[in-house]
């Protein structure tokens, strides 16, 4: 009989919280206060990321300043895809560390972002983009041009965008199969909001306990958990003045869990039921 590819015979999907923090990271360069102290390692937050990995391939969400520490801590070797969600520098700033990727696969890494992102890339990469005099050595990428109205596959897995608003800037959420990431959100419209139903598990960001302007509370994160439904949710994207890992994990309603840096999930994925799904 012959032998399927793993990634045909998987039906695990693993999720790598990367980061959990939020653009200064935790703890906060000269701060004492009793997060920036703890020894306990869930309170050491890099700034935001997610990894993705289904049999043979290797997805990761976001590259910012701490890209090459995440990539090495995760032990990863091959990427074959990255996705941004928008362009601010802590999702973005890493992007030069993709060279070990192009290097040991011999081709550009397949970057999936919005139109509006890929021009602030050009703007704040620009030898990266360089066809007339192209430096030797600098990170090269194939730009995959999506939308919220278009899903898209990376492999077996089929990831549709969600757009939600940061403060008034579009960003952009991802779901795969069951599993729903969102950050940086402080709002979003009805009509995405639908493309959330059944979602399994939730990952939302959730700043602290005070209002901002462009970021969801913690309030305002177990409102709109609850709204959701799913199973599980899991707060990302938080800064120190959320309070200490352990102690605000127990104030938590059933279901509902701080993430941290290096928490993994292994969820159930069948990707010809929700390829079929998201392309309807």
């Amino acid at each position: 009989m012959t032998q399927k590819p793993l990634e045909q015979n998987a039906t695990r999907l693993k999720v790598r919280f990367l980061g959990t923090g939020t653009s200064q990271g935790v703890p906060v360069i000269g701060c004492g206060c009793e997060v920036c102290r703890s020894k306990d390692p869930r309170d050491e937050r890099l700034r935001p990321a997610l990894l993705l990995q289904y049999g043979n391939t290797n997805v990761a969400i976001d590259a910012g300043p701490d890209f090459r520490q995440q990539m090495l801590r995760a032990g990863i070797a091959t990427l074959d895809a990255l996705l941004l969600t928008h362009e601010h520098n802590d999702h973005v700033a890493g992007l030069d560390d993709i060279r070990p990727f192009n290097f040991r696969a011999r081709r550009p890494l397949r970057v999936f972002c919005t139109e509006r992102v890929l021009k602030a890339l050009q703007t704040r990469f620009p030898y990266v983009f360089d066809e007339v005099n192209p430096y030797p050595g600098a990170p090269r990428i194939e730009w995959v041009p999506i939308d919220k109205d278009s899903g898209f596959h990376v492999g077996a897995l089929f990831f549709q965008p969600i757009e939600v608003f940061h403060g008034s800037w579009p960003v952009l959420g991802f779901r795969v199969g069951d599993f729903t990431y969102i950050t940086d959100m402080k709002t979003i419209s009805q009509e995405e909001f639908e493309k959330l139903g059944g979602t399994r598990w939730l990952v939302l960001n959730a700043l602290h306990h005070h209002p901002h302007h462009s970021h969801l509370n913690l309030q305002e994160a177990l409102k709109m958990a609850e709204k959701v439904g799913a199973e599980k949710t899991f707060f990302t994207h938080m800064s120190h003045h959320m309070g200490l890992h352990a102690e605000v994990e127990k104030s938590l309603p059933q279901g509902v869990h701080l993430a941290y840096d290096g928490l993994e999930l292994q969820l159930e994925y069948h990707p010809a039921v929700f390829s079929r799904r998201g392309e309807r």
